[in-house]
C-alpha cells in the first residue's frame, strides 16, 4: 500500500502548514485543475487561489490556497504557498468585506486601479467565502 501514497508538504511563509503522507492531491494552477497521484511525471507549476484537496484513505479534506508554486516529484509533492488557511481558520465576514472592496475596485474602472491585483483579491476572497459555506 506504501507505493500507493507519497509525502506532501505545504509550507507558507508563517507556517508548515500540512506534512503527512497521502495518496492524492487536487489543487488549481494557472494551466488548470491538476491532480496528483503517487509516481506522477515530475512538474513544477504557478499555483492560482482555490480550494486544495488532500485525500488520505477514505478521508478528503479542503482548504484555501492562495498563490504559489509546486514541484511534483514520483514520491513527494512539495507546496510552497503564499498562504494556505482550513476552513475553521477561515473569517467568513472579512472575507465577505474583502470581496466588496474588489470589486468596488474593479468596477471603479479607475486607471490608478491595479486590476490585476483587484482580480487576484477578488479570487481569493471568492475562495475563502467557497470553502467556508461548505462545512
Amino acid at each position: 500500500m506504501a507505493d500507493k501514497t507519497f509525502n506532501l508538504r505545504i509550507i507558507s511563509p508563517t507556517r508548515i502548514f500540512f506534512d503527512g503522507d497521502v495518496d492524492m492531491v487536487e489543487m488549481k494552477t494557472t494551466e488548470g485543475e491538476i491532480g496528483v497521484l503517487a509516481g506522477h511525471i515530475p512538474l513544477t507549476a504557478i499555483l492560482e487561489p482555490g480550494v486544495l484537496r488532500i485525500k488520505q484513505e477514505e478521508n478528503v479534506r479542503e482548504a484555501a490556497l492562495h498563490d504559489g508554486f509546486v514541484e511534483i516529484q514520483k514520491d513527494r509533492v512539495t507546496v510552497l504557498a503564499e498562504s494556505c488557511e482550513w476552513p475553521d481558520e477561515i473569517d467568513v465576514e472579512r472575507a465577505n468585506e474583502a470581496k466588496e472592496r474588489a470589486e468596488r475596485r474593479i468596477k471603479s474602472g479607475k486607471a490608478e486601479v491595479d486590476m490585476l491585483r483587484a482580480e487576484l483579491a477578488l479570487k481569493k476572497a471568492l475562495t475563502r467565502i467557497d470553502l467556508a459555506g461548505r462545512k
